[in-house]
């Protein structure tokens, strides 16, 4: 993923930050974690597969929802959520 450049709706950038207080330019350190975790998000794949990234952005796990279209990750919402944190300490065994 590190070769791959990220792009987001501006829309959907303002009202994500008017939601969640994180602008998608914030998401983008998500994928720069060593320690990240991707899943699919099987509950919202349609038309395109989805997925989450849990990675440690300043103090916290941060959730990003993105697909891959090409060689560009399209970043859709993004938030510190309780759940992404408990997924993230899981999978990297931190208690």
């Amino acid at each position: 993923m590190a070769e791959m450049g990220f792009d987001w709706d501006l829309g959907k950038d303002r009202d994500n930050q008017e939601k969640h207080g994180v602008p998608f330019e914030l998401a983008q350190y998500a994928f720069a974690d060593p320690d990240r975790v991707i899943a699919e998000d099987v509950s919202h794949s349609q038309d395109e597969k989805r997925y989450f990234c849990f990675g440690m952005v300043g103090m916290g796990v941060l959730t990003v929802r993105f697909t891959i279209r090409g060689s560009t990750i399209r970043i859709f919402g993004a938030g510190y959520w309780r759940k992404g944190k408990g997924i993230y300490e899981r999978e990297n065994q931190i208690h």
